[in-house]
C-alpha cells in the first residue's frame, strides 16, 4: 500500500465522458476504467479528499479548439459530436466533486485546475483516465511542472493499444512521479 494524506491529495480523472469511454481501448475497456475509477473516487470522497472530474468540450463551431499546424490534425466528425459526447459517464459525478472543462489534451492550461488545487492545500495528485498518453500524460506532465507530487494509477488508465500503454508506464511516468494501482492507494487522515 502507498499512503497519502487525505487533506493534501486529490484524485483527477481525465475524460471519462460518454464520447470517449466508448472508444476501443487497451489494455482496459472504457467501462472497466469507469468502474474502477468510481471505486477509487468513493474512497477519496469517504476520506474527505477532493475528486476532480475533467472533460473535454468544444464550441459547436470548434472555434475554441486548437488550430495549430501539425502532421495529424484534430478533425471533428462530420456534423460534430453527439449531443451527449461531453457528458460524464453515468454515475461518476457525485455532489461535492469539482468539474473542470478543458479544450486541449491537458487539464491545467486554460482552466482553473491549479487554482482549485492550491486553494485546497493539495500537494499530491493521483491521476487516471483516458487516454493514457494523451490527456492523462499531458496533465501529469503539467502537474509535475507545477510542482505537484504525481501518482499514476495504471489500472484506471487506458489508451489505443497495449504498446502505447506500456511505453507510457515503462518510459515516461516513472520520470514524472510514482506508478501504482488504484487498490494500492491508501488515504490517511
Amino acid at each position: 500500500m502507498t499512503s497519502f494524506s487525505a487533506s493534501r491529495t486529490a484524485l483527477i480523472l481525465i475524460d471519462l465522458q460518454k464520447g470517449i469511454v466508448s472508444h476501443q481501448l487497451a489494455p482496459y475497456t472504457g467501462g472497466t476504467i469507469v468502474e474502477r475509477s468510481k471505486t477509487l473516487a468513493a474512497r477519496f470522497r469517504a476520506a474527505g479528499a477532493p475528486v476532480i472530474l475533467v472533460n473535454v468540450a468544444f464550441a459547436p463551431d470548434f472555434a475554441d479548439a486548437l488550430h495549430t499546424p501539425v502532421d495529424l490534425p484534430f478533425a471533428p466528425p462530420p456534423g460534430g459530436f453527439a449531443p451527449d459526447w461531453t457528458d460524464l459517464a453515468e454515475g461518476l459525478a457525485q455532489p461535492g466533486d469539482l468539474h473542470v472543462t478543458k479544450r486541449q489534451w491537458g487539464a491545467f492550461y486554460g482552466t482553473d485546475l491549479d487554482l482549485q488545487l492550491r486553494r485546497r492545500g493539495i500537494t499530491t495528485v493521483v491521476i487516471g483516465g483516458i487516454a493514457t498518453n494523451l490527456g492523462v500524460e499531458s496533465t501529469a506532465r503539467a502537474a509535475h511542472e507545477h510542482g505537484y507530487a504525481v501518482v499514476l494509477a495504471e489500472d484506471i488508465t487506458s489508451t489505443f493499444s497495449e504498446e502505447m500503454q506500456r511505453f507510457a508506464y515503462d518510459c515516461i511516468f516513472p520520470r514524472l512521479g510514482r506508478v501504482t494501482t488504484s487498490s494500492a492507494i491508501e488515504l490517511a487522515s
